[in-house]
């Protein structure tokens, strides 16, 4: 690899952890506002998104431990986020199903970091924003990809 390419990709990746970093923390400020923390937040955006999972497949998305996923499950069960539901046509099996209250959280929340990435683009040509959207689809189906592998 030429030694300009790999001083690019060095910028890229701090330049994206960066990102990263400001996403997650005005994020937290936003959840400062709700009853539920951020593995919480991410576990409930995870079931909104990909319908009910058990315990397991909620375990590999979030990537936590069994256990420590279950204690996750159980205190937002006790707040009214999520219930557990037998499946129907495997009654051996429980899957994590999230309840209005959870999906209220989620839809607020993001909604209120549309809103922000909203405001920080504002400035962004409509023309811009197309083309950052379609280099950040590109790159996380590459991604995708590679995590394939």
């Amino acid at each position: 690899m030429e030694t300009d390419t790999r001083l690019t990709i060095n910028k890229i990746e701090k330049r994206m952890r960066y990102i990263s970093g400001i996403v997650k923390q005005n994020g937290r400020k936003i959840l400062t506002n709700y009853p539920i923390t951020s593995p919480q937040f991410v576990a409930l955006q995870w079931l909104v998104e990909e319908g009910d999972l058990t315990i397991g497949e909620l375990s590999n998305k979030i990537s936590l431990a069994f256990s420590t996923t279950t204690d996750l499950v159980d205190r937002m069960e006790k707040n009214n986020l999520v219930e557990r539901v037998r499946d129907s046509k495997d009654r051996r099996v429980v899957r994590i199903h999230v309840l209005d209250k959870g999906k209220n959280i989620i839809r607020e929340v993001i909604e209120k970091r549309q809103k922000y990435l909203g405001e920080v683009l504002e400035n962004f040509t409509d023309e811009q924003t197309n083309h950052l959207h379609d280099l950040l689809q590109l790159l996380h189906e590459e991604m995708k990809k590679y995590d394939d592998n």
